[in-house]
């Protein structure tokens, strides 16, 4: 096994106790009190995590929109400078290579966030397919912190003067915490509101700190791996590598809402109007067991008894208390109220196909776009 890299909170992690796995290449932790503790903390007060493993790729130059726009899904020109936009990376058969949230900082400065297995892929892509505009991997320039939860607000108002009360979802905006330049973002994988920093390494470690020290009063505690992908299965927000990758497409995953095919042609286009014209032939579904049981990643899915595909994602609500997933199923079974089963270690589960998100979060925090 190659040796695993560290983030510049890898010292922190080892203070807290926190149990550290290898992930993307690597050595970041997956807990340090408990997933259960950690998932409750986001969901009722804050957590703090450590998101530096995720790539960086910024796109300079006269044409960099255009350029950028030919590449992804999602219509950039109704982003406005300031405004981060979810996305998808496809390759000409429509697979999807990566999901990725782009940072338009002007139009000629895109800040792109990668998927951290992804960025070598990402950014050779961007290289060889970009016209009148140049990327760079700036990842060795940023760590990057993520504060989430409904007291996330008040917590960080603690360590910076920027008006977070005006800063939208899906905003971003030059500022200080902590003493330190550095970029917030309202934007995040939890479901919940929050604040994604990017900032120097050098800083990252002093900014953990602070931010810890802040938020003890709301009782924000550093949370891990585990947690982060508890939050996010129960959004069905997709994780790449299991939900999603170059064998699926954003229209079977569920990703229409950021896929624009009437914005004109972008790599892949052409492949997803006619999948569109011809109709899905499977869906990414969200689930939960009528029966007992956790479904897992990579259990097998049966339709009428018959072998269709396997579980993408799975795992025991902790905000619900019921076993859920993600899987993909044929359009027929893909309503909600549909059944069908999974194979859990010889065993075929009942399941039945439900309204996602799974978790209905509170309402009062929600921020309009200003």
């Amino acid at each position: 096994m190659p040796d695993l890299r560290r983030t510049p909170i890898y010292p922190a992690h080892l203070a807290a106790h926190g149990k550290l796995v290898p992930f993307a290449g690597f050595e970041l932790p997956v807990q340090y009190t408990g997933l259960l503790d950690e998932h409750r903390a986001v969901r009722q007060r804050a957590g703090l995590f450590d998101v530096s493993h995720m790539g960086e790729i910024v796109v300079r130059g006269a044409g960099a929109l255009a350029a950028v726009q030919r590449l992804v899904t999602n219509d950039l020109s109704k982003a406005v400078n300031g405004q981060a936009q979810y996305s998808a990376l496809c390759n000409h058969e429509g697979g999807i290579l990566d999901d990725l949230v782009v940072y338009r900082r002007a139009d000629d400065d895109l800040l792109i966030c990668v998927n951290a297995a992804n960025r070598d892929k990402d950014f050779a892509w961007f290289s060889q397919h970009l016209v009148g505009a140049t990327a760079t991997d700036e990842g060795e320039d940023y760590a990057q912190l993520a504060l989430q939860g409904p007291l996330a607000e008040a917590i960080l108002a603690k360590l910076t003067r920027t008006d977070l009360r005006t800063l939208g979802t899906y905003r971003f905006t030059a500022g200080e915490v902590a003493g330190r330049r550095l970029l917030i973002a309202r934007t995040g994988y939890t479901g919940e509101d929050g604040f994604e920093l990017f900032c120097k390494p050098s800083d990252a470690l002093d900014l953990w700190n602070a931010l810890l020290e802040a938020g003890a009063p709301e009782g924000l505690i550093p949370c891990g791996l585990g947690a982060r992908d508890s939050l996010r299965t129960e959004m069905k927000y997709c994780l790449y590598g299991n939900d999603i990758d170059d064998t699926t497409t954003p229209l079977e995953a569920g990703l229409g809402w950021i896929t624009k095919l009437d914005k004109g042609d972008f790599i892949g286009a052409g492949a997803l109007r006619a999948q569109q014209a011809k109709g899905l032939s499977r869906k990414l579904v969200g689930f939960r067991f009528t029966g007992k049981g956790i479904p897992r990643h990579g259990y097998p899915v049966l339709v009428d008894g018959k072998p269709f595909s396997s579980v993408t994602s799975g795992t025991l609500s902790p905000s619900t208390a019921q076993p859920i997933g993600m899987a993909y199923l044929p359009p027929s079974h893909g309503v909600v109220g549909s059944q069908f089963e999974i194979d859990v270690r010889g065993r075929p589960i009942p399941a039945v196909v439900v309204k996602t998100p799974f978790y209905e979060r509170p309402r009062s925090w929600t921020k309009v776009n200003p």
